[in-house]
Protein backbone atom coordinates (compact mmCIF):
# COMPACT_ATOMS: atom_id res chain seq x y z
CA UNK A 1 0.00 0.00 0.00
CA UNK A 2 2.84 2.38 0.85
CA UNK A 3 4.30 1.91 -2.63
CA UNK A 4 0.96 2.80 -4.20
CA UNK A 5 0.73 5.97 -2.11
CA UNK A 6 4.26 6.95 -3.14
CA UNK A 7 3.44 6.29 -6.81
CA UNK A 8 0.35 8.50 -6.55
CA UNK A 9 2.39 11.28 -4.92
CA UNK A 10 4.99 10.90 -7.66
CA UNK A 11 2.43 11.16 -10.44
CA UNK A 12 0.77 14.21 -8.91
CA UNK A 13 4.14 15.86 -8.28
CA UNK A 14 5.32 15.21 -11.84
CA UNK A 15 2.16 16.76 -13.26
CA UNK A 16 2.47 19.86 -11.10
CA UNK A 17 6.19 20.14 -11.80
CA UNK A 18 5.61 19.90 -15.54
CA UNK A 19 3.07 22.70 -15.50
CA UNK A 20 5.14 24.86 -13.12
CA UNK A 21 8.28 24.38 -15.22
CA UNK A 22 6.41 25.12 -18.45
CA UNK A 23 4.94 28.36 -17.07
CA UNK A 24 8.28 29.46 -15.61
CA UNK A 25 9.98 28.58 -18.90
CA UNK A 26 7.59 30.88 -20.75
CA UNK A 27 8.81 33.74 -18.54
CA UNK A 28 12.53 33.10 -18.22
CA UNK A 29 13.41 30.46 -20.85
CA UNK A 30 13.53 26.68 -21.01
CA UNK A 31 17.20 26.22 -20.16
CA UNK A 32 17.11 28.88 -17.44
CA UNK A 33 14.19 27.01 -15.88
CA UNK A 34 16.11 23.74 -16.16
CA UNK A 35 19.02 25.32 -14.26
CA UNK A 36 16.72 26.59 -11.50
CA UNK A 37 14.92 23.25 -11.21
CA UNK A 38 18.17 21.30 -11.02
CA UNK A 39 19.75 23.80 -8.60
CA UNK A 40 16.80 23.88 -6.19
CA UNK A 41 16.63 20.09 -6.39
CA UNK A 42 20.35 19.86 -5.60
CA UNK A 43 20.03 22.18 -2.61
CA UNK A 44 17.05 20.31 -1.15
CA UNK A 45 18.63 16.92 -1.80
CA UNK A 46 21.92 18.02 -0.22
CA UNK A 47 20.09 19.18 2.92
CA UNK A 48 18.17 15.91 3.15
CA UNK A 49 21.36 13.92 2.54
CA UNK A 50 23.25 15.73 5.29
CA UNK A 51 20.39 15.08 7.71
CA UNK A 52 19.38 11.54 6.75
CA UNK A 53 21.94 10.14 4.27
CA UNK A 54 23.87 6.91 4.69
CA UNK A 55 27.25 8.47 3.89
CA UNK A 56 28.04 5.97 1.12
CA UNK A 57 29.23 8.40 -1.57
CA UNK A 58 32.47 6.42 -2.03
CA UNK A 59 30.40 3.47 -3.27
CA UNK A 60 29.67 5.44 -6.45
CA UNK A 61 33.00 4.14 -7.76
CA UNK A 62 31.68 0.57 -7.50
CA UNK A 63 28.39 1.31 -9.28
CA UNK A 64 27.74 0.58 -12.95
CA UNK A 65 28.83 3.77 -14.71
CA UNK A 66 25.71 3.86 -16.90
CA UNK A 67 23.67 4.51 -13.74
CA UNK A 68 25.46 7.83 -13.38
CA UNK A 69 23.47 9.12 -16.37
CA UNK A 70 20.46 9.80 -14.11
CA UNK A 71 21.33 13.50 -13.95
CA UNK A 72 21.60 13.70 -17.73
CA UNK A 73 18.23 12.00 -18.02
CA UNK A 74 16.84 14.52 -15.51
CA UNK A 75 17.83 17.38 -17.83
CA UNK A 76 16.28 15.58 -20.81
CA UNK A 77 13.10 14.86 -18.84
CA UNK A 78 12.65 18.45 -17.68
CA UNK A 79 13.24 19.82 -21.19
CA UNK A 80 10.97 17.33 -22.98
CA UNK A 81 8.15 17.57 -20.42
CA UNK A 82 8.19 21.37 -20.67
CA UNK A 83 8.17 21.31 -24.46
CA UNK A 84 5.47 18.65 -24.75
CA UNK A 85 3.21 20.36 -22.20
CA UNK A 86 3.73 23.69 -23.91
CA UNK A 87 2.74 22.33 -27.31
CA UNK A 88 0.19 19.62 -26.43
CA UNK A 89 -1.23 20.81 -23.11
CA UNK A 90 -0.79 19.04 -19.76
CA UNK A 91 -3.37 16.26 -20.09
CA UNK A 92 -2.43 15.10 -23.59
CA UNK A 93 1.30 15.38 -22.85
CA UNK A 94 1.05 13.46 -19.58
CA UNK A 95 -1.06 10.78 -21.25
CA UNK A 96 1.60 10.18 -23.89
CA UNK A 97 4.36 10.40 -21.26
CA UNK A 98 2.61 7.76 -19.13
CA UNK A 99 2.20 5.39 -22.06
CA UNK A 100 5.85 5.88 -23.03
CA UNK A 101 6.94 5.23 -19.43
CA UNK A 102 4.82 2.10 -19.26
CA UNK A 103 6.17 0.71 -22.52
CA UNK A 104 9.77 1.50 -21.56
CA UNK A 105 9.34 -0.03 -18.09
CA UNK A 106 7.72 -3.12 -19.63
CA UNK A 107 10.63 -3.51 -22.05
CA UNK A 108 13.13 -3.15 -19.19
CA UNK A 109 11.36 -5.87 -17.20
CA UNK A 110 10.67 -8.10 -20.19
CA UNK A 111 14.38 -8.17 -21.12
CA UNK A 112 15.58 -8.08 -17.49
CA UNK A 113 17.68 -4.97 -18.15
CA UNK A 114 19.69 -3.10 -15.48
CA UNK A 115 19.37 -5.84 -12.89
CA UNK A 116 15.58 -6.03 -12.91
CA UNK A 117 13.80 -9.34 -12.60
CA UNK A 118 12.88 -10.65 -16.03
CA UNK A 119 9.13 -11.14 -16.40
CA UNK A 120 6.95 -12.41 -19.21
CA UNK A 121 4.06 -10.45 -20.60
CA UNK A 122 0.83 -12.03 -21.65
CA UNK A 123 -1.96 -10.86 -23.89
CA UNK A 124 -3.52 -9.18 -20.84
CA UNK A 125 -0.61 -6.73 -20.49
CA UNK A 126 -0.63 -5.92 -24.20
CA UNK A 127 -4.38 -5.27 -24.07
CA UNK A 128 -3.83 -2.93 -21.10
CA UNK A 129 -1.30 -0.84 -23.02
CA UNK A 130 -3.51 -0.85 -26.11
CA UNK A 131 -6.44 0.41 -24.02
CA UNK A 132 -4.30 3.27 -22.70
CA UNK A 133 -3.30 4.23 -26.23
CA UNK A 134 -6.93 4.05 -27.38
CA UNK A 135 -7.86 6.24 -24.41
CA UNK A 136 -5.43 8.96 -25.52
CA UNK A 137 -6.77 8.78 -29.09
CA UNK A 138 -10.37 9.06 -27.85
CA UNK A 139 -9.39 11.93 -25.54
CA UNK A 140 -7.98 13.97 -28.44
CA UNK A 141 -10.64 12.91 -30.96
CA UNK A 142 -12.06 15.95 -32.75
CA UNK A 143 -15.79 15.91 -33.40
Amino acid sequence: MFGIILAIISGISMSFQGVFNTRLGEKIGVWETNVIVQLTGLILTALITFAFGKGNFKEVFNANKVYLLGGVLGVIIIFTVMQSMGTLGPTYAVGIILISQLIAAAAIEYFGLFGTEKINFTLKEFIGVALMIIGIIVFKWKH
